[in-house]
């Protein structure tokens, strides 16, 4: 039986996007003190953009125009995740392995908020 989806914080995908964000985190940092404000900052920030556009997507789903908007966001700043994911890996910061595990849960966070996009009935507010 599921549960019923009263706040971003229960979304499947928020608590994906979450975890990888804190986990992206703790991987950075790791990389190199020159990195501190270009591949560290970068990669930190849009993982974590993915969950803050979610959880202000989530507030916007009264308007359907505005709560793919967010949505769209939350895309782009997970796919910009996986870029820099890229480039950890080509630099020599991040494992192959380990990127590629966390490759996969964006790749697994983008299928959901397609999902969201896709089915925007079954999110946004009913109009009164």
């Amino acid at each position: 039986m599921k549960t019923k989806v009263q706040t971003h914080f229960d979304l499947e995908v928020y608590r994906k996007a979450f975890a990888a964000a804190m986990q992206i985190f703790n991987l950075s940092k790791q990389f190199p003190k020159t990195e501190a404000y270009s591949l560290t900052d970068q990669i930190r920030r849009s993982s974590r953009s993915a969950c803050a556009n979610l959880a202000e997507a989530w507030r916007k789903r009264r308007y359907k125009a505005a709560f793919v908007s967010k949505l769209t966001d939350c895309e782009g700043e997970a796919a910009e995740t996986q870029s820099w994911l890229q480039f950890a890996v080509q630099c020599g910061y991040l494992e192959r392995q380990v990127a590629a595990e966390l490759f996969r849960t964006y790749d697994e966070i983008l299928r959901l908020l397609v999902a969201m996009i896709n089915h925007t009935d079954c999110w946004v507010l009913a109009e009164k």
